[in-house]
């Protein structure tokens, strides 16, 4: 069921419809019911996995429980057999981690792994490995054993509570909001919230609905549209080499922006209705001045999982610039593989790490040669180089730094459309191949599947999108900003966004009920 659908809509309206009528105490099994409901439309058979996968991780987060409690009754007391109760409790989470992993690993990866093996195989004249079927990824399965990792990690590290209701971490591990493709809620705040009894309140209606149609039309009219231009040149880079191949990677990262970005905003939008606040998983990615920044405010809860659970426990920043720059390496080469397994993957994880290694090189070597010119001149040349050298706020240096993290982080894109290591050096080779700038500006542009007019469309919405991140990026609460305007406005904006959503989307010219990116992660 997609989130882009008439029937999602009916969906969420009789779910939240029947919310409000049941009574508080047993609205958290209705959402448990009809969130699994709802995964079972994509394959009712993996619904299996996923009980699986919460039964296990319950149990453990239980187990971990009882053990930190007899680890605190021993503390100053009988402490001789604190060691085998911190061993037991060690070897029921790494058991637990280890078990989930393998068979994430097993749907993920086997495929892959299948097939580079065999192509050792033949290579030394030996017979193929033969396998009766192809393992196929069950969807949101990447996002709900992390989040319920997480949950176990903060209960080992005493940071919450071992959940005691079944049905209530069910739900936690299966909120349907969010089960598919995240955010990747942390217990610490979606758990505690299926606890609160949530009154009918109109004002968290209102920004539902508001930020669904946000959501809807980031995804209908900005990422499906760009998808067509995308989709035309990689599929064949050699007949549109040079900008044609720079001009349809910006294309994709807008639309992989639009895309992820329109999910989780129809996805909190969703929960909202339900007086449940889900994490907002983007904040302007594409004004960030670093790729450092870039990754605290793009995928939010996926970088912060990473950083919380896997860079930090390495020994993060603690021990040196060279552990810090394995380390790195490591997460973004993990975090690479964690969306999908091919090498242009984890190039494009690796990528952004070396990104970020440079830059802390670059900024030691800056600092350093700031002190050294500061010891070295005196008097005011040595002032005017430090007032410089500090000088971050001025416009000047923001907008380069902005346009080049824009140009470091589209160019690692290329490796993540691309799909395998050999098209996007393909397509990479088909870039540089011609010098072609002037297709930029006398309308050839709209010769690469999309029409004039849906053209123009899209690049007065890629602009709205741009105006609305600008004020994020400056701090501001968007929609309490459009909520406090005058009715008309709001209701001239709301209009523009329903028929735009309708004419440019469901039912616009080309247009196709497409599935989000990061459905097959």
């Amino acid at each position: 069921m997609l989130f882009n659908t008439v029937q999602y809509i009916l969906f969420l309206f009789f779910v939240v419809l029947v919310y409000y009528l049941l009574p508080k105490k047993v609205r958290y099994i209705w959402l448990f019911a009809v969130s699994y409901y709802f995964y079972m439309q994509w394959n009712s058979q993996y619904v299996i996995l996923l009980f699986s996968c919460t039964l296990l991780t319950y149990i453990t987060g239980r187990a971990i429980g009882r053990l930190r409690k007899a680890e605190e009754e021993c503390m100053g007391g009988n402490e001789a057999v604190l060691p085998g109760i911190r061993r037991r409790k060690r070897l029921c989470l790494a058991s637990c981690i280890l078990l989930n992993l393998c068979v994430l690993g097993y749907f993920k990866y086997f495929n892959f792994i299948l097939y580079h093996l065999n192509s050792i195989l033949r290579n030394v004249h030996l017979s193929e490995i033969k396998w009766g079927h192809d393992v196929i990824l069950p969807v949101g399965i990447s996002f709900y054993i992390l989040q319920a990792l997480g949950y176990l990690i903060d209960v080992y590290r005493g940071e919450m509570r071992a959940e005691r209701n079944f049905l209530r971490y069910a739900l936690f591990v299966s909120f349907f909001p969010q089960l598919v493709a995240g955010p990747i809620e942390r217990s610490k705040n979606l758990l505690i919230q299926l606890y609160e009894p949530h009154s009918f309140e109109y004002e968290n209606f209102r920004r539902g609905f508001l930020i669904i149609l946000y959501g809807m039309f980031l995804k209908m009219v900005v990422a499906d549209r760009a998808a067509i231009i995308v989709d035309t040149v990689y599929k064949d880079s050699a007949a549109y080499p040079g900008f044609y191949v720079a001009a349809a990677t910006c294309f994709f990262a807008i639309q992989i922006y639009c895309d992820f970005y329109g999910y989780s905003t129809i996805a909190r939008g969703s929960a909202l209705l339900m007086g449940i606040r889900l994490m907002d998983n983007f904040n302007a990615p594409y004004y960030a001045g670093s790729v450092k920044e870039f990754w605290r405010r793009w995928h939010i809860s996926l970088s912060g999982w990473f950083r919380d659970y896997m860079y930090i426990p390495l020994g993060g920043n603690r021990k040196g610039q060279v552990r810090k720059a394995c380390n790195l390496l490591s997460v973004f080469g993990v975090s690479g593989l964690w969306h999908g397994a091919a090498l242009s993957y984890v190039v494009w994880g690796f990528l952004n790490g070396a990104y970020q290694v440079a830059s802390d090189a670059a900024m030691g070597a800056r600092r350093f040669a700031v002190k050294f010119a500061c010891k070295v001149f005196r008097g005011r040349f040595s002032e005017g180089i430090c007032i410089t050298a500090g000088a971050v706020d001025r416009f000047s240096r923001r907008l380069f730094r902005t346009l080049s993290t824009f140009f470091l982080v589209t160019c690692s894109w290329l490796f993540f459309r691309a799909g395998t290591l050999r098209k996007s050096f393909e397509i990479l080779k088909n870039m540089f191949s011609a010098n072609n700038w002037t297709i930029l500006f006398d309308g050839s542009l709209y010769g690469l599947g999309v029409e004039r007019n849906y053209m123009n469309v899209l690049l007065f919405s890629i602009l709205v999108l741009f105006i609305v991140d600008y004020q994020k990026y400056k701090g501001k609460d968007v929609s309490a900003l459009f909520l406090g305007q005058g009715w008309w406005f709001r209701v001239m904006v709301i209009m523009m966004l329903l028929f735009s959503i309708l004419l440019y989307g469901c039912y616009g010219e080309l247009y196709d009920v497409q599935q989000f990116i990061y459905f097959q992660f």
